[in-house]
């Protein structure tokens, strides 16, 4: 008898492990902010999808996607969310993050000319260099924006980007020397 409730004990904490291990890799596949295009008028919108209650629902079945954030809400509150298909086809290549860091792979710094690697997240973000050339840290961009705004700006490294700020806050402290 004993042997059978250890049996059976092993069993129900196996299904409960299993399912506290999809519901985290469902969580993880889905948090984040998303640069969709919008069905309705075909332009970019940010999303987040709620990546927890899609969580909650996959450690008992199958998840359904839900947006819990969009950059048109509150006036299009009420569409059909139809984006979420571009969500489930593919998780990662609408991500915010992955979007970034496909652009400035490779790229180089318009000032220092050093070469974009992988972005990352945890140490100073990269910038980027307007029309007016003003530096802007990307993530100071609306999500919806940026693909619009890597069109027509330069990618900046943090350092050169710290230089430039200070340069056009403290000018009368920046002495300039001809090169040698």
């Amino acid at each position: 008898m004993e042997l059978f409730l250890i049996a059976l004990l092993a069993l129900i904490a196996a299904g409960a492990a299993h399912m506290v291990f999809r519901a985290i890799r469902t969580y993880l596949k889905f948090r984040g902010k998303r640069i969709v295009s919008c069905p309705e008028n075909h332009l970019a919108a940010a999303v987040d999808v709620s990546a927890a209650k899609a969580a909650m629902q996959s450690a008992v079945g199958s998840p359904h996607l839900a947006l819990s954030q969009c950059s048109r809400w509150p006036e299009r509150e009420d569409c059909g969310q139809e984006c979420l298909a571009q969500i489930e086809e593919a998780p990662k290549a609408c991500l915010v993050r992955t979007v970034v860091n496909q652009w400035y792979t490779g790229k180089e710094c318009v000032f220092c000319h050093n070469t974009f690697h992988e972005i990352h997240w945890h140490d100073h973000p990269s910038a980027l260099l307007d029309p007016e050339n003003h530096t802007i840290e990307w993530k100071d961009i609306p999500a919806e924006n940026l693909q619009q705004t890597f069109r027509t700006h330069l990618p900046v490294c943090w350092n050169c980007h710290i230089a430039q700020t200070f340069r056009r806050v403290h000018p009368e402290l920046v002495v300039t020397r001809p090169p040698h």
